[in-house]
């Protein structure tokens, strides 16, 4: 039973569905760079809209009990370690994207939850998401989908208990303490409710990504089909000490999402990239992206951007580390 539902959500046999497709339709050989290019694109593209619609639909029903204002009212009860546990668990959950990176924070700090645990859910939210774990879970199998999850959540939570302890309160813009955002009232929802939201939820999400899905899936069909397996694995490949210091270092000044991301790191691991490297790479692009900074920026001072940035890089580093040193029992 367990290694049928292994094979189900490995695509085995969509693997093999779009290998036929691709020689006996198309008339290109698997063997060709072509071939393993057109495979890759039809094949990513078929599983991820498949997982991302069945994640985004579950997620979205639990999510449809946690709206922004009860996730505040939630938050405003907890201080310490457990409060950033909180903070990070609720980021799985609940959507955020750089373009809703200063609306929250101020959300947050008008509601009286403290700054740590504010970074706590800043850090986890963009990196952790049921879109993301849809994706993982096709690309790279379960085991390396939970782990990320839950290396994800400890990033955000170490995170945000150094920067709780660092006492940075001044460092964030005097009117932001000034601003009352008023209450906004919970509205009950019936189960049909929270279907519909659901529903509606799938379209919108993937409404909005899907141009990131296909440019990662198109760049990842390049990769997998014409890259230098030899080069990637030697200056990119879990034996280079600098590599996912590189990548954290190469991933920040970029703007994308997990949804992107999360392709190409597929077809560079393929290549041998570490594993860690690849994802360290995704990371860092999610969490601190150039865009996020910028609008950060205007809640935030220089001082506290910079310790974001420094405390969650090095967290981010230290997990590609640990991804590329269990590597083998990932895979």
């Amino acid at each position: 039973m367990l290694k049928w539902i292994s094979g189900i959500l490995k695509f085995s046999w969509l693997d093999k569905l779009v290998a036929k497709l691709v020689e006996n339709v198309f008339g290109i050989s698997m063997t060709t760079n072509l071939g393993s290019s057109v495979h890759f694109f039809i094949y990513d593209s078929i599983k991820i809209i498949i997982l991302l619609g069945i994640m985004i639909f579950a997620i979205s029903y639990i999510r449809s009990y946690f709206p922004p204002e009860k996730t505040k009212k939630i938050l405003s009860r907890f201080s310490g370690i457990t409060g950033n546990i909180m903070a990070s668990l609720l980021g799985i959950v609940t959507p955020f994207c750089s373009c809703s990176s200063v609306p929250i924070f101020i959300g947050f700090v008008e509601a009286g939850v403290p700054l740590g645990l504010t970074f706590s859910f800043l850090i986890t939210s963009p990196i952790v998401n049921e879109a993301a774990f849809a994706i993982l879970l096709a690309s790279f199998g379960l085991k390396i989908a939970v782990v990320y999850v839950i290396t994800g959540v400890v990033v955000g939570i170490v995170g945000g208990l150094i920067i709780g302890s660092l006492h940075l309160e001044k460092e964030v813009e005097e009117y932001v303490y000034e601003i009352q955002m008023g209450e906004i009232a919970i509205e009950e929802l019936s189960s049909q409710d929270r279907i519909r939201f659901a529903i509606d939820n799938v379209k919108d999400i993937i409404k909005r990504v899907w141009i990131y899905l296909v440019i990662g899936i198109a760049v990842g069909a390049i990769i997998h089909g014409w890259a230098p397996a030899p080069l990637l694995a030697k200056y990119a490949g879990p034996n280079n000490p600098f590599s996912v210091i590189v990548a954290v270092v190469l991933g920040i000044p970029l703007y994308s999402n997990a949804l992107g991301t999360i392709p190409i790191a597929e077809a560079l691991i393929n290549k041998g990239v570490g594993i860690g490297t690849a994802l360290s790479f995704m990371m860092a692009v999610t969490a601190l992206s150039l865009p996020e900074m910028i609008l950060l920026r205007k809640v935030i001072k220089p001082k506290l951007i910079k310790a974001f940035v420094i405390i969650t890089g090095i967290g981010i580093i230290f997990v590609g580390y640990l991804f590329n040193a269990i590597a083998h029992l990932l895979i």
